[in-house]
């Protein structure tokens, strides 16, 4: 039950980041990328394919909210979505989910949370591996008026099931890595930003911040 991930959130279209993250891959020897969302930036949809197939490398990903409907239907065609599904991977359950909440913009993959429950319910499982790219409310949910917009059925989920890591993105500011109550979080930061992340796991976890080349 081991692996060694490079985590990408928030590229927003932008064609640099395959090739910055194929350096990280190499440099620190990574199996696999998991990509939180927001590949592209309001479309279009092909560019998920495009960019997933550049990394080079086996990618798990769930589309973002401003990734247009159709998305997800491209990252399988060059990755593994794991957008309301749950599977094994390297020995370990992972499950994930996409899109956000509703927001103040009106983006193209917005829930309610009721929808969030309903689709993160048959995902959950204790020890976990969860993928998402809408934080859960009151983690790495800070905007930079100070508000907190992660959601709140999320939260209940994270609650209820405790997996073993929580991986979002989403909101760009409200970067960094903690353990609360038995569960590790990671939001790497918007890689459009030139900020990643990495996960190690094997008998432990490790969840370390990383800046993508210039």
């Amino acid at each position: 039950m081991s692996g060694r991930y490079l985590v990408l959130s928030d590229v927003h279209r932008r064609e640099w980041v395959a090739s910055a993250a194929r350096e990280l891959l190499k440099e620190h020897s990574l199996d696999a990328v998991v990509l939180l969302g927001d590949i592209t930036h309001f479309g279009p949809p092909q560019f998920a394919e495009e960019f997933i197939r550049d990394l080079g490398t086996t990618c798990y990903a769930v589309p973002g909210n401003c990734d247009p409907l159709g998305t997800e239907d491209y990252i399988k065609r060059a990755g593994t979505s794991l957008h309301g599904v749950k599977m094994t991977i390297d020995g370990r359950t992972w499950g994930g989910l996409g899109g956000s909440n509703p927001t103040i913009f009106n983006t193209p993959f917005e829930m309610t949370e009721e929808e969030i429950s309903r689709l993160l319910g048959p995902v959950m499982e204790p020890g976990m591996v969860l993928v998402l790219h809408n934080p859960a409310r009151g983690t790495f949910d800070t905007t930079f008026s100070g508000r907190h917009v992660g959601s709140t059925a999320a939260a209940q989920a994270i609650e209820r099931c405790k997996p073993l890591v929580v991986l979002s993105g989403h909101i760009h500011e409200d970067r960094g890595v903690t353990d609360k109550n038995g569960v590790w979080y990671m939001n790497p930061g918007a890689a459009k930003d030139h900020y990643a992340g990495m996960m190690e796991l094997d008998g432990s976890v490790r969840l370390t911040l990383l800046d993508l080349p210039s």
